[in-house]
């Protein structure tokens, strides 16, 4: 469940009714990625992804915003792997093209859901997609490079677990508190006007977080560092069983949202939502129930085989942590 927000159409209270477990097939494909709620997410060895459904479609008889995040996340990764494995040109490389993706997507999203289906929704975008370049003066070494797109108030944030510092985060984007850009039915949003693309270096070692709202509404970026590191560390330094049960991303993951949703059920929680809510001149207290979803990734070396894209870079160890 999460807090009354605002569509395109009317203010509409939230609450938990989105989910449509029926679709899992789409043009005889099994749709990618993880339902939790009204948010979905993927995690592939080259693509993360976190897209959060606004509920507030819930309380309309066709409203799918669940669906709706799914399908952009299905057909944006469909997107980027067809233009991954393209035929080219001798000399030619590949060259991701995000927004590209993202438009693509909302377009197949836009007939998928249209008539007959007729499924309204609107749902953020939020995604980081790692490629390379090669340096010839350093004697071709890959260095990474991460894509990172964002569309609305869901977050992509790197951090240096070494360093204990984060390299960078997304901006997120609203046309009004607690209303935020947003693809989908009644919004003038698009990913050609709206989608912003950053490109930066990263090396190995190096974490990067998709996370939809429910996370950043309940934890500030200093706890996210701090939970991040201290329980990677934990995962190295003890043979708990409950701890390496999972894959080090994989706690990491669990780590971080178990953490927000204690703040998001505390009424007496200090929160950056409720300190967002006040300085828009608006009560409030406790944290922010909502959807958590987190999907985290870290960068390793090695080369990428299976997907038949060349350099030295992979992220690895990724997770899907989405539980209520």
């Amino acid at each position: 469940m999460s807090m009354p927000s605002a569509s395109f159409s009317d203010p509409l209270s939230t609450f938990d009714r989105s989910r449509d477990r029926r679709r899992q097939w789409i043009n005889g494909e099994l749709i990618r990625g993880h339902t939790n709620g009204d948010d979905a997410v993927y995690a592939s060895d080259y693509f993360i992804c976190a897209n959060d459904g606004v509920g507030a479609w819930s309380t309309r008889p066709r409203g799918h915003a669940g669906l709706w995040s799914r399908l952009i996340l299905h057909f944006w990764v469909a997107a980027m792997e067809d233009d991954m494995l393209k035929p080219r040109d001798p000399g030619q490389e590949y060259q991701p093209d995000p927004v590209a993706y993202l438009d693509r997507a909302f377009g197949q999203t836009i007939e998928a859901t249209s008539s007959p289906n007729d499924c309204q929704g609107t749902t953020t975008a939020c995604g980081a997609q790692l490629h390379y370049k090669t340096s010839v003066d350093e004697g071709g070494h890959d260095t990474p490079l991460l894509y990172v797109t964002n569309l609305g108030d869901s977050q992509v944030l790197v951090l240096r677990p070494a360093e204990k510092q984060v390299l960078y985060k997304t901006t997120e984007q609203w046309h009004w508190f607690d209303c935020p850009r947003q693809l989908g039915t009644n919004s003038p949003d698009t990913p050609p006007q709206n989608a912003v693309v950053d490109v930066l270096e990263i090396q190995e070692g190096d974490v990067v977080l998709a996370m939809s709202d429910g996370v950043i509404d309940n934890l500030w970026e200093h706890e996210i560092v701090r939970i991040v590191t201290e329980s990677m560390e934990k995962w190295e330094n003890t043979e708990e069983p409950r701890v390496k049960s999972l894959a080090k991303m994989q706690f990491a993951a669990s780590e971080l949202m178990n953490a927000a949703k204690v703040i998001a059920l505390d009424p007496f929680a200090e929160s950056p939502y409720m300190e967002h809510a006040i300085e828009e001149g608006l009560a409030s207290a406790g944290g922010k129930l909502d959807d958590i979803s987190v999907v985290a990734a870290r960068c390793g070396g090695g080369l990428i085989v299976e997907t038949k894209i060349p350099g030295g870079v992979r992220l690895t160890d990724f997770t899907e942590t989405a539980p209520r």
